[in-house]
């Protein structure tokens, strides 16, 4: 996994990069006015029949292709999907993009009442936008039920397939390992003054642990009096924060992705890494377009990406969300963000971040 493939599949905040707000809202109005809310699903994703696979797999067979819109990087592509194509027979067309780009195509193909789509994935915070628009499809599977908890959408149109986790860096020359904090309440205690680091655009994490910390103001004010007790050093980028772990510029990291230090590690540099609990994680998800033009093969690769490619994307150094997987954090909580909250209140965290951690922690 790369540091350019996360800056993609989760910069939501930038939709308008190439593509203003105000005409996105239009786009989606003009989706949902063209048709998108127009019931055509297929009657195979929510059937629970004993043969459900079976029949799903003869279908999809027969139509002997899909389209499928992603974010995933092409480097990962040939190991995602060649054993799909190999083991049903079922050809994957692929569109890859950034996050806003799939979005934006999608939404206007909908408005255009163009139909090619039949599979998208990408950041949940999008995902829940493309339902809200009527452009997904339910699906009842029994997947579901092995995934981590918060994987599965309430309307079930969308399901988590892999996760992005925040975990905590340490520089093993300056920190031992029995002296890390088991919570984050211990990053209160003054052994931790001038210690701390933070990635600037993290207020995703940073909501979820204002949550975890009591909500509200007593979320609030644990950030606040962490920041003016012991400081924190904020730096642009995962990547250089990682880095400074390294250079032993700053010895304890908050919000590193997991795959980050591991990787440094096994190269031998003096880092290591552990999971605060609740270890807070966003998640990219898959979903099935409710008007696909190949419905039985969009379901079939809905199911595979929930199962058989759960492994696939283990050997890619993601965190994989079903539980029958073997993962880097198996045995840790896990806190997925909130989709909605990311979705709606983006700019609300953005600015309560800033204010309690950024601004702050530069005085």
């Amino acid at each position: 996994m790369t540091l350019d493939f996360l800056k993609l599949s989760f910069d939501f905040l930038k939709l308008s990069v190439n593509f203003s707000r105000r005409a996105l809202r239009a786009l989606a109005a003009m989706a949902l006015m063209a048709g998108g809310a127009a019931n055509a699903q297929s009657p195979l994703a929510t059937y629970a029949g004993a043969d459900r696979m079976g029949r799903i797999v003869e279908a999809a067979r027969k139509e002997g292709t899909l389209t499928f819109y992603t974010t995933f990087a092409e480097k990962d592509q040939p190991a995602l999907f060649k054993p799909f194509e190999a083991k049903y027979g079922v050809k994957i067309n692929v569109w890859r993009a950034g996050t806003d780009k799939v979005l934006q195509r999608t939404l206007a193909e909908a408005a255009a009442r163009k139909y090619d789509v039949d599979v998208v994935h990408f950041g949940t915070p999008e995902m829940e936008a493309l339902s809200r628009e009527k452009i997904l499809q339910a699906v009842t599977s029994p997947a579901h039920k092995d995934l981590l908890p918060g994987s599965v959408a309430a309307h079930k149109e969308w399901a988590a397939t892999l996760l992005s986790v925040w975990v905590q860096a340490y520089n093993t020359n300056l920190i031992k390992k029995a002296d890390l904090p088991k919570s984050y309440a211990q990053l209160l205690e003054p052994k931790w003054k001038g210690k701390l680091g933070i990635e600037a655009k993290n207020q995703d994490w940073f909501a979820s642990v204002v949550e975890v910390m009591g909500g509200g103001e007593k979320g609030l004010k644990f950030f606040r009096d962490l920041v003016s007790t012991n400081g924190i050093s904020v730096r642009q980028g995962h990547t250089l924060l990682n880095n400074m772990v390294i250079a032993g510029e700053v010895p304890l990291a908050l919000t590193v992705y997991n795959y980050m230090p591991e990787q440094a590690k096994k190269k031998g540099a003096p880092i290591d890494w552990f999971a605060l609990e609740p270890a807070v994680a966003r998640s990219n998800a898959v979903g099935v377009a409710r008007r696909a033009p190949h419905p039985a093969a969009a379901l079939l690769f809905y199911e595979y990406m929930l199962t058989d490619a759960q492994y696939y994307l283990v050997g890619m150094d993601y965190v994989p969300t079903s539980t029958k997987a073997p993962s880097p954090l198996k045995g840790v909580k896990i806190l997925q963000t909130d989709p909605i909250r990311s979705l709606d209140e983006a700019e609300k965290w953005q600015k309560l971040f800033d204010d309690t951690v950024i601004k702050r922690a530069g005085r």
